[in-house]
């Protein structure tokens, strides 16, 4: 696999490639920009087809985090971590040679929970190394991100319908949930307690009967991109968002949870040409990475975090009012400003 001339490598600091005889682990781990202090990242567990597809997966999401950390306010950096595996085969013992190479970077990399990674296997990793977020049992616990991830997607929901419509009102409103697992869930209660319907959909179909418990309508996957809805909310895994999907989509605006949404950058000219608003996917759905920042700082303020976490929907209402009056892509807008703030720390670093 060639790295250098991939077209997600973007002048990543290290991409270490990880392999355990006893275990059968096969991971990657992606460091892309440490500017802003030790990068950090989720660990998602996943069968990839191919090796070459996992390498595309963790370029893109660890750049994704560099960004979404600029954006927060954070000091971290970007990073991601992927382990090629199913994960009904997921064990403890590979979790912790996971966690061995994790433990080798000495701090340059801190991990946690990310699809098919829960708060069990963050604790079953921290048995290996400190550098772990979303503690359960540790002096300092974050706890399940979900919660926070979801409540800034709703947060930046409530943002993207204020720049729309003027009210940031859920009642009346109608959100299509694509993926209802932790974080999908959560969105889900929120959208209905706050009023206003969903429609959801998962591969995994106990998850989806999860969510009609609380009042949400179902329907076949392929089936949510077509749904008379004011927001479509990816919540799943990433690219869902493509030329071939948005000719679908009746959505005024699209808002979730899941990472690289869009399939390439390009794609958000298209929902601009469409008149759909966009909430860029590494400023929305930040709340996770927030509330996580306890375990690395030693201080959790729970109410301080949703503070934060609730003024993710300022940031997207700005960001979207920028694109309408600049007449360009939210995406590249967001991009812009994570890389100012770059740019600005490394003039001052010297």
């Amino acid at each position: 696999m060639a790295l250098f001339d991939h077209p997600e490598f973007a002048d990543h600091e290290r991409v270490i490639h990880v392999a355990d005889r006893d275990t059968g682990l096969r991971a990657i781990i992606a460091i892309h920009d440490r500017t802003l202090g030790p990068s950090v990242g989720g660990c998602r567990v996943y069968p990839y087809a191919s090796d070459a597809e996992a390498l595309t997966d963790v370029l893109r999401l660890s750049k994704g985090m560099t960004y979404k950390t600029a954006l927060a306010g954070l000091p971290f950096g970007g990073a991601k971590s992927v382990i090629i595996a199913n994960p009904a085969d997921k064990t403890p013992a590979l979790i912790r040679a996971f966690g061995a190479a994790v433990d080798e970077l000495n701090g340059q990399y801190w991990t946690g929970e990310d699809v098919n990674f829960g708060t069990a296997d963050a604790e079953i990793l921290a048995s290996r190394t400190p550098y772990v977020l979303g503690r359960t049992k540790g002096e300092v616990n974050t706890g399940d991100p979900s919660p926070f991830t979801a409540g800034g997607v709703f947060a930046a929901m409530k943002g993207a319908l204020r720049h729309r419509f003027g009210s940031d009102a859920l009642a009346g409103r109608r959100v299509a949930i694509q993926g209802v697992g932790n974080v999908g869930y959560h969105l889900a209660k929120l959208v209905i307690d706050a009023g206003g319907a969903a429609v959801v959909t998962d591969v995994r179909p106990e998850s989806a009967d999860r969510a009609a418990l609380l009042g949400a309508a179902t329907v076949e996957t392929d089936a949510i991109y077509g749904e008379d809805c004011d927001v479509f909310a990816p919540c799943a895994m990433g690219g869902t968002v493509n030329p071939d999907t948005i000719g679908q989509l009746k959505a005024g605006i699209v808002c979730g949870a899941a990472n690289n949404q869009l399939d390439v950058p390009e794609t958000g000219q298209l929902l601009l040409d469409r008149g759909i608003a966009y909430a860029p996917d590494y400023v929305a759905n930040s709340g996770g990475i927030l509330n996580a920042f306890g375990d690395f700082s030693g201080h959790h303020d729970v109410e301080a975090v949703w503070r934060k976490v609730n003024a993710i929907g300022d940031t997207i209402e700005a960001i979207l009012d920028t694109s309408a009056r600049d007449k360009r892509p939210a995406s590249a807008i967001a991009d812009e400003m994570a890389e100012a703030i770059l740019t600005k720390a490394r003039a001052s670093r010297g």
